[in-house]
């Protein structure tokens, strides 16, 4: 439990580094002009949605005729940035793991 709890928790924090990279890169805009250009350009519309600790919502877009997919990153206030892309983007509806809470 400890392992996976660190796991995520490194996760979150690469993506929080790849978001800074990002913004300093230049790959940010306002929230509306990303949507509208990741929705014209490779068909991805948002699949899921999140808050990090620092209050910056996370979010997955992806399509799910070509595969596609984009995580985004956007810090209140601030514009939205892309911090990873790839393919071969996949659904899944797994059920939560049955975790031993004596390990």
């Amino acid at each position: 439990m400890r392992r996976i709890l660190f796991l995520m928790s490194f996760g979150i924090g690469a993506m929080m580094l790849a978001a800074q990279q990002a913004h300093a890169q230049g790959n940010c805009a306002d929230h509306a002009t990303v949507v509208e250009r990741l929705g014209e350009r490779y068909g991805e519309s948002r699949q899921s949605i999140g808050l990090a600790s620092d209050n910056a919502v996370v979010e997955v877009f992806a399509s799910m005729d070509t595969g596609s997919w984009t995580i985004t990153v956007t810090r209140p206030g601030g514009p939205t940035c892309l911090v990873a892309a790839g393919q071969a983007y996949q659904y899944l509806n797994e059920p939560l793991a049955n975790f031993d809470s004596q390990s």
